[in-house]
């Protein structure tokens, strides 16, 4: 009987370290699958959270340190535990500093992000113009900031609110090597975008006066390129300036965008698509699902 009984326990015991061993084998695969996934698996109530898994710290920038751009302050993740991450450039609007994009610094950061926060050389700039100075910007973050070894070069993106959109398009069309794009209730005279090749989210406002979203955001869309991962959100009960505050449902969305795209990170695909519904926060909302693995 003791036998028999050893005899078992040596069979469990061999099944569940082999169990163990697929388990190991299965976690290991999947990491080597994409080594770009930062952070714990995502939930709806951590994407809306004012603040993901990490700490952020910042530095300030001078704009008399820096050529092409107006400076501005870096938030990026404390801990380097986890290696480099994806770096984002955000571009504030006609006549606006960066104080009015600032929220979206530890918004983006705290859950895996570089996020450069730009001024730009003057605030009366126009659109490509600020899209020149968006990539300038990254190009400062990757080459000389001081937390340039926390970045992966390879893995960069653009923002922008107002004018700062229509240059985010520009950085866009002008660097197609950047990893996502997403304009703000974007403002350009150029209303066709089909050179893009960046993932693109397009934010319009169904309230905005200034830009408003059948003559900017729905062109802008419209014009990207049928096969590109692209998507339209229409913001409900929104203004040209709701992104100049803490907004829930932009800070989603551009989240999952973000890591989809940037951190190639399916995970974030379940927000995405299907296609979100609209709702109290959103008009409406188009896409192309799924995405380009």
């Amino acid at each position: 009987m003791r036998i028999r009984t050893r005899l078992l326990r040596t069979g469990l015991a061999a099944l569940l370290a082999a169990g163990g061993l697929v388990t190991s084998q299965s976690l290991t695969a999947h990491a080597a699958e994409n080594p770009y996934e930062r952070g714990p698996a995502p939930t709806q109530s951590s994407i809306e959270a004012s603040r993901g898994s990490y700490v952020v710290s910042q530095t300030s920038v001078s704009a008399l340190s820096v050529s092409g751009f107006g400076g501005g302050t870096i938030y990026y993740p404390s801990s380097t535990a986890d290696g480099t991450f994806g770096a984002v450039a955000v571009s504030p609007g006609y006549t606006a500093y960066q104080s009015s994009i600032a929220w979206l610094g530890p918004r983006l950061a705290s859950q895996g992000f570089v996020v450069f926060t730009i001024d730009t050389n003057t605030t009366l700039d126009q659109p490509d113009s600020r899209g020149r100075q968006l990539l300038a910007a990254l190009d400062y973050l990757t080459q000389r900031s001081s937390v340039r070894s926390r970045i992966d070069t390879s893995r960069l993106g653009v923002m922008g609110h107002s004018m700062g959109g229509g240059g985010t398009l520009e950085a866009a069309k002008s660097r197609p090597s950047l990893q996502a794009a997403i304009p703000l209730t974007g403002w350009n005279l150029d209303k066709t975008w089909p050179e893009i090749k960046t993932p693109t989210l397009v934010v319009g406002a169904d309230g905005d006066t200034i830009a408003p979203v059948a003559t900017h955001s729905e062109p802008f869309y419209g014009s990207l390129p049928s096969s590109l991962d692209k998507a339209y959100l229409e913001l409900r009960g929104a203004t040209h300036f709701t992104p100049n505050s803490s907004n829930t449902t932009i800070a989603k969305y551009s989240i999952s965008w973000l890591k989809r795209f940037i951190d190639n990170d399916t995970r974030y695909e379940q927000f995405l698509c299907p296609l979100p519904s609209a709702s109290l926060t959103i008009a409406e909302y188009r896409g192309n699902c799924p995405h380009t693995p």
